[in-house]
């Protein structure tokens, strides 16, 4: 245990501090799911599982409030493994280590995995309370939302009597989502082969860091620098200075589909006699990618150092066609919303470049509230695949949520919000993936709404959540629940 189950409310703190000893990596959320079922076990409350590993859990409703409508509570089990690159941290059995500082809490050089670790521990608090007044509960826990909404995409929608969902996975204090955006992967698959080193070449290791990074629905447009790119333009720039007596090596950088990367990594050999001026001309193109986001990101940096000579470089047309289709792929904010200001309505992220098995991968995702500019954003990253004459992989995109103002979940939830915190929530869509899209499709005819507490950066290791917004939260949720235990 740690300071974290000291915190209040300390039923919700202590399920989050138990989380925090828990590999829950997406795909990887066995150990999670035990602890619900312990939980549940524990709580007197049944619990039963789709083929995909999705758990719902049911509470009855409290002594009244029986004849109200069922209500679904919903988040996801799992969260982004994001580090720094400096810190030594395995996912897959080392506990997140966390950091008070004022009203925030953080991990240590990593995710916090507050997204949505928060939501769950709101859950299962929910779980074992008996001061709250509340309906029956169906609490939905669903697996792998951050690799794609992929539990919820799986979700055996026969589980679930409700038609009322609190999603719990928004990250705004004071803020109601009614609406996300849809979104979908495309994985390009480029031949990477291996020559000898040529005959008077010199190794370096470039390596770019310092980026904020974060996640790449809600952070996009902020404009922030993106690591795998900057890297790519100041090789591509540098490239004439070597009059082709140059070669790509290794080239990777990024680590999760959702996340903007922050760092990228790459060894190149030049001719002795050229390294002098590639090595200025990586420099003088990386500072002017770096100066035009100095607001965004004013850390980013490029390291340069000799390396012993690697056992082999690419080809010199693969390590060329890699770096033009990454300056060409689509990045950032595509589009602004005409309907809802400041929101969002297209981006596409240049996530994650990695070498395996004789090919390098680039992993990226596009977003859209409309549909049709998602299929058209996803089409043109699929040309300049084929441009390239590489592979590419689009499995199948997961819809987006599409707002009702009319909702009666909506009016009720901005009546309470006022009543109970004294403010009036500020209504939106988001531009990031919420499972509301999915699982409405799952059981036709839902009223859901999304809300949450403060979570900053998230998929990032400056991922932060604001500790009295967890309370307001809480207090929050078990006033709806009040509620909608009225509702006939």
């Amino acid at each position: 245990m740690t300071f974290v189950a000291e915190l209040e409310p300390q039923a919700l703190w202590s399920h989050f501090d138990h989380l925090l000893a828990i590999p829950r990596a997406s795909g990887s959320e066995a150990a999670a799911r035990q602890y619900v079922l312990t939980v549940a076990a524990r709580a007197g409350c049944a619990a039963a599982s789709d083929a995909a590993g999705n758990i719902v859990v049911r509470k009855p409703a409290t002594p009244g409030a029986e004849g109200a409508p069922t209500v679904i509570l919903q988040s996801h089990l799992d969260m982004v493994p994001e580090k720094r690159s400096d810190v030594v941290h395995d996912f897959a059995r080392d506990p997140i280590v966390p950091r008070r500082e004022g009203d925030y809490l953080y991990a240590t050089g990593t995710t916090l995995g507050a997204d949505n670790g928060i939501g769950v521990a709101t859950m299962l608090a929910m779980l074992e309370a008996t001061d709250v007044v509340h309906p029956a509960l169906e609490l939905l826990f669903t697996l792998d939302e951050e690799r794609g909404l992929k539990g919820a995409a799986q979700l055996d929608g026969k589980l679930l009597t409700g038609r009322t969902l609190l999603n719990l996975d928004s990250e705004e204090d004071g803020f109601l989502y009614v609406g996300c955006a849809g979104g979908g992967d495309s994985v390009l698959t480029l031949a990477a082969g291996a020559e000898p080193v040529p005959a008077g070449h010199v190794a370096l290791r470039m390596v770019v860091h310092g980026l904020k990074g974060g996640h790449s629905g809600m952070d996009i447009v902020l404009q922030r620098g993106n690591a795998i790119l900057m890297l790519a333009r100041a090789l591509r720039a540098a490239a004439g200075v070597a009059h082709g007596a140059w070669r790509v090596s290794a080239f990777r950088g990024g680590g999760a589909r959702n996340a903007i990367p922050r760092d990228a990594e790459a060894i190149v050999t030049v001719g002795a006699d050229r390294q002098e001026a590639f090595v200025r001309a990586v420099e003088r193109e990386f500072a002017s990618a770096a100066a035009e986001h100095r607001h965004a990101d004013p850390d980013a940096t490029i390291a340069i150092a000799a390396v012993p000579e690697p056992p082999s470089v690419l080809p010199a047309i693969q390590g060329d066609t890699l770096l033009r289709v990454l300056l060409a792929l689509p990045y950032g904010v595509l589009a602004m919303s005409l309907d809802l200001p400041g929101l969002v309505e297209t981006s596409s992220n240049v996530a994650v470049v990695q070498q395996q098995d004789g090919t390098t991968k680039v992993v990226t995702s596009q977003r859209s509230s409309v549909a049709s500019a998602l299929a058209a954003t996803r089409e043109r990253v699929r040309a300049v695949a084929e441009l390239a004459g590489a592979g590419v992989e689009q499995p199948d995109a997961y819809p987006g949520w599409q707002p009702d103002m009319t909702s009666p979940l909506l009016a009720l939830v901005q009546e309470v919000h006022q009543a109970e915190l004294g403010s009036v929530p500020e209504v939106r869509a988001v531009h990031a993936g919420l499972e509301c899209g999915i699982i409405g499709e799952r059981i036709p005819g839902a009223d859901m709404l999304s809300f949450g507490p403060q979570i900053e950066s998230p998929h990032s290791p400056d991922e932060r959540v604001h500790i009295p917004s967890v309370e307001r939260f809480d207090r929050l949720l078990r006033a709806i629940l009040g509620r909608l235990a009225t509702v006939t």
